[in-house]
């Protein structure tokens, strides 16, 4: 069993609560609806009241309810997906906040270069190189990120390339994704730590 934190991000009146699974994109959530071990019972203007793993909880918007997940001590993080089926996770690199779409197909994770200014990194000390995007080729320069974090995950000495041009948003891609397992349910995506 994962370890969930599970926020109240708030209700839409009576019928359904926005909740964030592992730090994942807020998701609404209709009563009676389920999304991995989480159901929403009922929902009031101030207040949800959410089946965690077969236990009852009142959260209040803004609360967090963090479960024991004492069978599975490895990292994890929860993805749900948007209507279109893409998985975003809210994360970091270094420490500076970041906003990743999940991409099997990116061989590496890969950060738009005002994104990486934004955080503080000094893409340019990396090795530039030509790399294949969708738009056609492109200059990228390959970097070694201290950390990347998503969700309660956080891995070390992670491979990356930074953009100038073609990439809006950045990607979670393979030198992350290599390292943890993937399990998809529905819409729905557990990530949990290999090593």
């Amino acid at each position: 069993m994962l370890a969930l934190d599970v926020q109240l991000v708030g209700t839409f009146g009576s019928q359904a609560a926005v909740l964030s699974i592992d730090g994942g994109e807020p998701k609404t959530v209709r009563i009676g609806q389920k999304v991995g071990s989480v159901t929403v019972l009922s929902v009031d203007k101030d207040r949800a009241t959410v089946e965690i793993e077969g236990k009852r909880r009142v959260l209040q918007p803004g609360q967090h309810y963090r479960s024991s997940g004492a069978t599975d001590a490895r990292q994890s993080a929860v993805l749900s997906a948007d209507s279109r089926g893409h998985f975003y996770a809210e994360g970091a690199v270094n420490g500076g906040a970041l906003r990743f779409v999940l991409d099997t197909g990116a061989t590496s994770v890969a950060l738009p270069a005002a994104e990486a200014v934004r955080i503080g990194l000094d893409y340019r000390k990396g090795n530039p190189s030509m790399v294949r995007t969708a738009n056609g080729p492109a200059t990228a320069w390959r970097v070694r990120l201290d950390t990347v974090r998503v969700g309660g995950i956080e891995l070390q000495q992670v491979d990356a390339m930074v953009l100038e041009q073609g990439l809006d948003t950045p990607l979670l891609g393979m030198t992350f994704l290599n390292r943890v397992e993937m399990h998809r349910d529905g819409d729905t995506m557990t990530l949990k730590r290999r090593f």
